[in-house]
């Protein structure tokens, strides 16, 4: 994708999509499930329908695909394929929504699409169109998606034109923070594969704006100025992080950046981008909780400190760390990338979903 970039052939962004569109299959419905394709609000899902008869009101879940917010389809292989498990074992209904990509379609727009489709399901008619059980949704996503699933819950608590509220939140391996891009977890991590520092810096940046002066500030983690300072308090990782996942590093707290560049681009300071930056007051409105972080992963750090910071005001969270794992691993459950690790994470985050949802 660089060398396209470089030669001017096509944008970074475009050309990591051949990936997105070499796996995105057609919609088939199978034995177990009803897959079809519709719109909410004007932006496309994939809907996922259980074919067995109900007992009762079924379960719910509204996802997210991850992608840095710049890739990424429902349709892909991987996700399709997820959807289809989870709505047939645990007979749920599943909404998978594509919303509209940066860096064409730059934040706030992506978040806006999801939180309409899952505010729009929400309505008691819809879900009563569906069969669901209004106590019984949550919101779910991986990675970028996990980013929108948690800032979709937040939002949601504060709506009042929204009855139904959410049953919980599944956020795995989630990106919750744009403001200190220097974390432990990115020190640790910053060339391992998947996804390296200077890949998520990019769809961080490229999520805002396509001025590669703010990525190059992210890069050198100087992008927040002094005057929103105060924000770090939230992300202060001397404190949010056990001890293990400090390690040798120490604290000195980011280089402020120039005023100019955050209030040209000031969408990381968005808690709608950067779930980790709202209050106690707020996080403790939330839902129940399950995150999933993986050891060899840049946003390790994140969903560690979101995880100590809902339990401290509250929230009932189920942290699963998996010290094997690296970014991505629940979508490595077929071949040709099929692991022992991915079968487990997802095998265990169903297992959660069945006992809580």
């Amino acid at each position: 994708s660089e060398a396209v970039e470089s030669l001017g052939l096509m944008h970074y962004m475009e050309a990591m999509r051949l990936i997105t569109v070499m796996e995105t299959g057609t919609v088939t419905s199978d034995g177990n499930v009803t897959v079809t394709e519709t719109d909410f609000n004007n932006v496309p899902v994939r809907l996922y329908l259980p074919r067995r008869a109900p007992q009762g009101l079924r379960r719910a879940m509204v996802y997210f695909h991850g992608g840095g917010w710049c890739l990424g389809d429902a349709g892909m292989t991987g996700y399709d394929h997820m959807a289809r498990r989870i709505s047939n074992e645990l007979n749920a209904v599943v909404v998978s929504v594509n919303y509209r990509l940066a860096p064409e379609y730059p934040f706030p727009i992506p978040f806006e699409d999801v939180y309409s489709v899952t505010k729009l399901f929400l309505q008691s008619e819809v879900l009563s169109q569906y069969g669901v059980d209004p106590a019984r949704v949550c919101v779910a996503g991986d990675s970028a998606g996990g980013n929108l699933a948690a800032a979709v819950a937040q939002q949601l608590s504060e709506d009042p034109e929204v009855q139904t509220k959410l049953k919980a939140q599944v956020l795995l391996y989630p990106a919750l923070q744009a403001l200190d891009l220097d974390l432990p977890s990115y020190r640790d991590n910053a060339n391992k594969p998947i996804l390296p520092k200077s890949l998520m810096v990019r769809f961080w940046s490229e999520y805002f704006t396509r001025d590669p002066a703010l990525r190059e500030a992210m890069a050198s983690n100087r992008h927040v100025p002094a005057e929103s300072g105060a924000l770090f308090q939230f992300v202060n990782w001397s404190r949010l992080l056990p001890a293990g996942m400090r390690g040798a590093h120490a604290y000195g707290g980011p280089a402020g950046g120039g005023a100019a560049l955050a209030h040209g681009h000031r969408g990381f300071l968005d808690p709608r981008a950067s779930p980790l930056l709202v209050s106690d007051a707020h996080l403790s409105r939330l839902p129940l909780t399950y995150i999933l972080t993986c050891e060899h992963d840049v946003l390790r750090d994140d969903g560690v400190m979101y995880a100590r910071r809902l339990r401290d005001v509250g929230v009932r969270v189920t942290h699963h760390h998996a010290q094997d794992a690296l970014h991505g691993a629940v979508m490595f459950i077929r071949w040709p990338l099929e692991l022992s690790v991915g079968h487990r994470l997802f095998n265990q985050c169903l297992e959660w979903l069945q006992e809580n949802l």
